[in-house]
């Protein structure tokens, strides 16, 4: 078995694993989760995989009970839905202020970081320059606060959606596109609209995904 890559902060790393599986339905509910399987398979101690579970049922993705264990909760459609339009609230609100509030420096780093999520343009690691990109946005608003809201709301998209959903991806690279330029223009509510929407189709999929997943 091949080593899960959860390099950097352990803990963080494995809740994102973890979480990404029962979000996209790989961990279905009612899943009983191995403690030290998995901590074998993230090749690490027991700690930081025990501390992410808890986080995760911080979360209401797992149930750790004394004596069944670890339960995978999951998510159903309805909340895939709702999280997803709160996100999509909060990164429209991020980029209409980045469109007033963003720096030179700041439009050509974005740039920069979206040619960075084209190159990887089938590749694995595109996932991880894609947050990469979308932060740097949420960063240009200026504002530490709904830059914490994000932060929390996003743990609902899983940080594999181009790689689970790779029919997505020209259509994201098109919209990166689309934001940039309206940063450049300055238009507050083009920019809001394109990361609204580049959100709620995503959350589509996700809702439609797991439909389909609890069909078979």
């Amino acid at each position: 078995m091949t080593p899960v890559d959860i390099s950097g902060t352990v803990r963080e790393r494995a809740a994102r694993e973890l979480r990404n599986r029962i979000i996209t339905g790989a961990m279905a509910p009612g899943t009983r989760i191995d403690l030290d399987a998995i901590t074998e398979e993230f090749s690490t101690s027991r700690t930081p995989v025990r501390e992410a579970l808890l986080e995760l049922s911080f979360e209401g993705l797992v149930r750790v009970a004394p004596r069944s264990g670890i339960t995978v909760i999951g998510v159903n459609v309805e909340d895939v839905t709702d999280s997803f339009t709160i996100l999509g609230v909060l990164t429209g609100q991020a980029a209409a202020w980045a469109a007033e509030r963003i720096s030179p420096d700041e439009l050509t780093h974005l740039r920069d970081l979206a040619a960075d999520v084209a190159r990887r343009s089938g590749d694995d690691s595109i996932g991880e320059a894609n947050w990469l990109f979308h932060q740097a946005i949420h960063r240009a608003a200026h504002s530490p606060r709904l830059l914490t809201q994000i932060r929390q709301a996003a743990r609902v998209v899983p940080s594999n959606f181009l790689t689970v959903f790779p029919e997505h991806e020209k259509h994201s690279l098109d919209e990166h596109e689309e934001l940039l330029d309206a940063l450049e223009a300055r238009d507050a509510d083009r920019a809001r609209t394109i990361a609204e929407r580049h959100v709620l189709e995503a959350g589509r999929s996700l809702a439609t995904w797991l439909e389909q997943q609890s069909a078979v």
